[in-house]
């Protein structure tokens, strides 16, 4: 279940109270009347099944609450109630289906910003990835893929271009471009001060190493896997179950082959430096396909169900 917290100038209330009425999945219906000071107006709130949630914010939205007066929503972890059981068995499909684009747009952006802490993040990463490629240690490598933050701005490419939202793509794009590129640079003046402590060395990087030479040999299984990495994340977002988000960072090889570039760029070696370039690209691009293909199915899919089962109770005769 959802909790929506509206705060609506006076002479919307009785429109937004008939809108939260006539949608089926929609319970615990109270009114304040009043009640808010900043900006002032009255407090509605109601519970609506997560399944009925988007068309119902999508109403409020249509009615413009969210520039009058705000929209906050909230997810419910446990509801007792036989009103709240008898909503989420009235509302059409099913909650694990259900696509909030609201959140999914709002999720995306915040993850998709280019800021010194997503730098830091992802600079982070390829450093470990650096150690664990230079090492050759596998536990460095997977250890490095759960710190990388990049799954954030590949979603919002996927939303963006789902939703035809060309601000959200450059936003993403942006922060994916501009944090691997100052990742990878900052990764390479890592492995110089590294090399100056005589803790790397080239030999390091041209030896064979059985645990990490995939990284630089990017093949057809590796756009396989970045493809079912950013269906599984995707479902992952859209349904709210951000912990499969682990299982999917450190099933791709995007951070490990930015570090192994950067390190085979400091030492002069362009053969490394190019497969792991083209490595990069093949799971960035995956992800992506993956991603927007997968929301463009659950977005069909829905309105499919929406058809056979509308969301809103029709209006009193006459």
């Amino acid at each position: 279940m959802l909790h929506l917290r509206l705060i609506v100038p006076a002479g919307l209330t009785g429109a937004v109270v008939e809108v939260a009425e006539r949608t089926v999945g929609a319970t615990h219906l109270v009114v304040l009347a009043g009640a808010a000071r900043r900006p002032a107006g009255d407090v509605v709130m109601c519970d609506v099944a997560r399944e009925a949630g988007d068309e119902l914010i999508g109403a409020l939205r249509e009615l413009g609450i969210d520039r009058s007066g705000s929209i906050t929503v909230e997810n419910m972890d446990l509801t007792l109630s036989a009103h709240a059981d008898e909503a989420e068995r009235q509302a059409p499909g099913e909650s694990a289906d259900a696509v909030l684009w609201e959140e999914l747009s709002e999720v995306t952006h915040e993850e998709s910003t280019f800021s010194a802490t997503y730098v830091a993040f992802l600079a982070v990463a390829t450093m470990l990835a650096a150690c664990g490629v230079m090492l050759d240690n596998a536990i460095l490598i997977v250890g490095a893929m759960a710190v990388g933050p990049e799954f954030g701005p590949l979603a919002g490419i996927s939303t963006a271009l789902v939703q035809r939202a060309p601000r959200l793509v450059g936003r993403s794009l942006w922060a994916l471009i501009g944090g691997f590129l100052a990742a990878m640079v900052l990764t390479a003046g890592f492995a110089w001060l590294m090399d100056g402590f005589g803790l790397f060395h080239a030999d390091m990087i041209t030896a064979d190493r059985p645990n990490t030479g995939f990284i630089w040999h990017p093949d057809w299984m590796s756009f396989v896997v970045a493809l079912l990495a950013g269906i599984a994340g995707t479902l992952s977002l859209t349904s709210a179950k951000s912990g499969a988000l682990i299982g999917v960072a450190i099933s791709v090889t995007t951070v490990p082959a930015a570090a192994n570039a950067a390190v085979a760029f400091s030492y002069q070696d362009l053969n490394q430096t190019w497969g792991s370039s083209a490595q990069l690209l093949a799971n960035l691009g995956g992800i992506v396909v993956a991603g927007t293909l997968t929301l463009l199915v659950q977005k069909g899919l829905w309105a499919l169900q929406r058809r056979s089962a509308p969301a809103v109770k029709p209006g009193p005769a006459g």
